[in-house]
Order: structure tokens, then sequence, then C-alpha cells
């Protein structure tokens, strides 16, 4: 018991930091930039060493998203928690629009407009999001029946997460949405029933 208390008291200790960084440096962004603060600065206002900062976050970008592993998390949530009936591309439709609303209001809308007009944080996001490419395969495959992704499923998943960068950039994201899964769903779907008949057979 007295080890679980311990390590209950660390674990605590450690998000209580990690949220003190991310605070001072979401304030220091918001008031001068990205690129005009620097780790030290960040270090220095949460009242922790450099050191520290690096050891929750392996490279500055990365403070601008310190909720990624929540998104990754809804992002399979969308595939594998989907209602009956509602099909894949339809849950990551309306997963997408759901997102990107909620990154245009609130704090999210001033870190969104930080990332549009920092080039380094852009190329960060594009890489960050396709990391999420593997896990997303993984849950089509497991939701279909099979043991591991195929090509297809693959190319699918990295279809589809392209599809929300290109629309977290326009005014109206949900025609280009649309347009996207429109696009991509013609040659999927065949794909889909051809495997479903396989399943059954």
């Amino acid at each position: 018991m007295a080890d679980g208390t311990a390590l209950g008291r660390r674990e605590r200790k450690k998000a209580a930091t990690r949220a003190a960084i991310v605070d001072a440096a979401t304030e220091l962004f918001l008031e001068r930039g990205f690129d005009g603060v620097s780790v030290r600065e960040i270090a220095d206002k949460a009242d922790v060493s450099p050191k520290t900062v690096f050891t929750h976050f392996p490279q500055k970008e990365a403070l601008v998203f310190s909720d990624e592993d929540e998104r990754h998390e809804r992002l399979v949530a969308a595939v594998s928690d989907r209602a009956p009936g509602t099909t894949i591309s339809d849950a990551l439709k309306a997963h997408y629009l759901s997102e990107i609303a909620a990154m245009r209001s609130g704090p999210q809308r001033r870190l969104l407009a930080l990332m549009e007009e920092t080039p380094a944080l852009i190329d960060y996001a594009e890489k960050m999001w396709f990391r999420h490419e593997g896990a997303l395969a993984a849950a089509i495959a497991k939701d279909l029946g099979l043991t591991e992704p195929t090509h297809e499923i693959r190319f699918y998943a990295r279809f589809a997460l392209q599809i929300q960068l290109n629309a977290i950039h326009e005014a109206d994201p949900e025609p280009t949405i649309d347009a996207g899964f429109r696009l991509l769903d013609q040659g999927w779907i065949h794909y889909h029933e051809s495997t479903d008949q396989a399943a059954s057979a």
C-alpha cells in the first residue's frame, strides 16, 4: 500500500509539473509568438529546469500539442466506438468536423492561430498527425475482423488523415471533408464490400 501511495504521489507531481510547463509555454507563446520564446524562459516561468522541460517534451514544438495523446484516443474511438450502421468514413467525417469546431473555439482558437502563422508548427503538426496512421489502420483492420491492416487499409488511413489536414485550413471545412471522403470512398466501398463477402463466405 505504501508503495502504491508513493507511486500515486509521484504521478500526481509529474502531472502537475507537466501542466505547469504547458501553462507557462502557452502564456508566453500567445504573448510573444512561438519563435520569440526560448525553452529557458518557459522553464523559468514554470519554476523548473530546461532539462525538466525536455524530459516532458522532447522538443519545443511539442509544447503546443500537449493534448496529442487525447487526440489520438479520440481518433481511434471514432472508428471503434461508432454507432451501428455508421460507415467508417461517415464516422471520421463527423469526428473531423467536431475536432475542427473545438479547435476554433475557446482557448484552442488562439493556439490554432499561433500554429497557422508559424511554419515550424505547421510542419510539426502535419508530421505528428501522420504518426496516428498505424493506430487508425489497426482500428479499421480490427473492425473488419482482420489480424493486421492490408495495403488498402493503410492507404485509406493515410488519405483519410490527409483530408483533415486539408480541411483545417478552410473557412468552411465541411465541403472539403465531404469531397475528400467522396473521392476516397469511390474506391474504398468496393474493397470494403469484397472484404465483407470474403468474411461471410
